[in-house]
């Protein structure tokens, strides 16, 4: 047998903490001065920040500055919610030239229609370990055990955060596995890191009292960061939904197009959707969630749950358009991770949606503004003139001095 041949390592020197914690503003410059001379590169833009370096801790390691990305405003948007009531102007951050005038034709025109009407249907997020067993027996004998352990399961879990409540737990057997569902009310906070420690806390007991085997604290099941049909009914998130009936002539108006043309297109890429194989069905949502997550310090690594869901376009008795969307797994957040760093709060403070209490509100916006963006890549496609909206206002041919 051939002796192996040992791979010499080449030694590389590990990113530098140049103090204890590595936060402090004097930390990261020099940590930015010493990628600068490493790699060559010019870094004076991630060095131009005004957030505070030391409140970065616990949401970022080695910081070197900060990431910047146009920020643009879109409105009015008029929203009749259980939360969101009057006027309102959306941020938006993003590269992509012809996205914030989009958002904002669709804005104009639910507007002059009268508003969107909006409603949060439910407010909770999940996380879904697995439990193991020894055969299916003793599987099917675990389901019926733990649910009659909830209220000790509920002390143990709302032991370690004073603000997730759990509201439930919903055990799935799999084989000789079990996977459990924990639905906890999370407030104002996203809350994913607040429910895995509590559901950790609350795992570990259940294991030592009901006959586990082992556990591992993600099945996947839950979904989070990733998409998948479940979404609909497993409750994970804010679901809301927005509608508004857009008056024809209006439609005419503002997008050059008829109710019967907007079903239309329903009709056909829907069609598309089912042979591509879709979850759900939408023309952008990702690109208004992405723009709102960045500006409002949202986790984006959300995008995937949060982008499932449904549009649907619909001609009244009148002759009208009703156009709606339905969000069934919007993780948004007011308080905690990202939102009060940078300019985070002062995005969020545009909409008031600053701070404690106002989650359900941003929600409502959001799918407002979801669907104002639904409506102006519908009217783009349907009257030709999706390719010279982006030749006008996109990154081939910026628009110059407001002239083409």
């Amino acid at each position: 047998m051939a002796n192996a041949v040992a791979t010499e390592v080449p030694q590389t020197a590990l990113v530098p903490r140049f103090s204890e914690q590595g936060y402090d503003l004097e930390s990261v410059r020099l940590r930015r001065e010493w990628l600068q001379s490493s790699t060559s590169a010019d870094l004076a833009n991630i060095g131009a920040f005004s957030g505070s370096s030391t409140q970065m801790r616990g949401r970022i390691e080695n910081p070197i500055g900060a990431a910047q990305v146009p920020l643009g405003i879109a409105g009015p948007l008029l929203v009749e919610g259980l939360y969101a009531k009057g006027v309102f102007f959306i941020p938006l951050a993003t590269t992509e030239g012809a996205l914030v005038r989009s958002y904002e034709r669709g804005m104009a025109i639910l507007t002059r229609s009268g508003g969107v009407s909006a409603r949060l249907h439910a407010d909770e997020n999940c996380v879904s370990p697995v439990f193991s067993f020894a055969d299916v027996v003793h599987a099917y004998e675990f389901v019926s055990r733990v649910q009659g352990h909830f209220s000790e399961i509920r002390r143990e879990a709302e032991a370690t955060t004073e603000h997730g409540k759990l509201l439930r737990i919903e055990p799935n057997a799999e084989g000789r596995n079990v996977l459990v569902t924990f639905h906890y009310h999370t407030g104002d906070a996203h809350g994913m890191n607040m429910i895995v420690k509590a559901t950790d806390r609350a795992c570990r007991w259940i294991a030592r009292n009901c006959g586990a085997q082992n556990y591992q604290i993600f099945s996947g099941f839950e979904s989070e960061k990733r998409s998948s049909g479940r979404l609909f009914t497993g409750l994970k998130g804010k679901k809301v939904t927005a509608g508004a009936t857009v008056p024809a002539n209006l439609l005419k108006f503002y997008l050059r197009a008829t109710p019967a043309q907007f079903l239309d297109l329903w009709h056909q890429t829907v069609l598309g959707h089912l042979q591509a194989q879709a979850v759900g069905y939408n023309g952008h949502f990702a690109n208004g969630l992405a723009a709102i997550f960045i500006a409002c310090g949202q986790d984006v690594g959300n995008l995937p749950n949060c982008a499932v869901g449904i549009t649907n376009f619909e001609v009244t008795s009148d002759g009208d358009l009703y156009a709606s969307v339905t969000l069934p797994s919007l993780t948004v957040a007011t308080v905690g991770g990202g939102t009060g760093w940078g300019t985070a709060p002062e995005c969020l403070s545009i909409m008031d949606c600053y701070g404690a209490g106002r989650a359900p509100k941003f929600a409502e916006l959001i799918a407002s503004t979801l669907l104002a963006g639904e409506l102006s890549i519908g009217g783009a496609i349907v009257s030709g003139e999706f390719v010279t909206a982006h030749e006008t206002y996109g990154r081939n041919r910026p628009e110059r001095n407001g002239s083409r």
